[in-house]
């Protein structure tokens, strides 16, 4: 059998528990740092502690509800998260994913792909007919990556930031969540 350019049949994609809540922090802080300098304030980016989105993972993974949150690791550990739940827009029937983080490190492998898909099949399962994800304006990167994938922009908008400033950010929409859940 073959396999799809850029899949990579490496990485493993699960449910994490309480015991990754440091390797999603250190994925968490590491892919920011990654994907947001010179898009963020380095100074918020340097602040940005391990230990301490550790400890809000621990909390949150030991909820028996809450959000879908899958994670992905190859040989080399935890490589990357996504995260997802009813959009914060409060759309009947639509689906958001929050996050959705990967190591620069094991880009460009399917590992992005992978837990979309697999976050939004999940949604779906829920009952969920639509999806959609943000993503800063100028991260031009992560918006190639959605409209690859089918997702439709929406126009800009602002939103809190950092530190109290405003960045821009562009939502990216399936109407029907079937198209990226496969």
């Amino acid at each position: 059998m073959s396999q799809a350019r850029g899949a990579s049949s490496a990485a493993v994609i699960f449910p994490p528990g309480p015991a990754d809540a440091e390797a999603l922090a250190h994925v968490h802080v590491t892919s920011w740092r990654e994907t947001y300098q010179g898009l963020l304030p380095d100074a918020f980016l340097a602040r940005m502690s391990e230990p301490g989105f550790a400890r809000r993972f621990a909390r949150e993974l030991q909820r028996l509800e809450g959000p879908v949150t899958l994670a992905a690791a190859d040989r080399g550990g935890l490589v990357g998260y996504a995260s997802g739940g009813p959009s914060r827009r409060g759309l009947p029937n639509e689906a958001e994913i929050a996050v959705l983080y990967v190591l620069r490190r094991a880009q460009g492998q399917g590992v992005g792909r992978q837990l979309l898909a697999r976050t939004a099949r999940a949604l779906r399962d829920q009952g969920f007919g639509s999806l959609v994800i943000s993503v800063l304006r100028d991260n031009t990167r992560a918006r190639g990556f959605y409209e690859r994938l089918g997702g439709v922009a929406e126009p800009a908008r602002r939103e809190p930031g950092p530190g109290g400033g405003l960045l821009w950010e562009v939502a990216y929409r399936w109407p029907d969540i079937r198209r990226v859940s496969g």
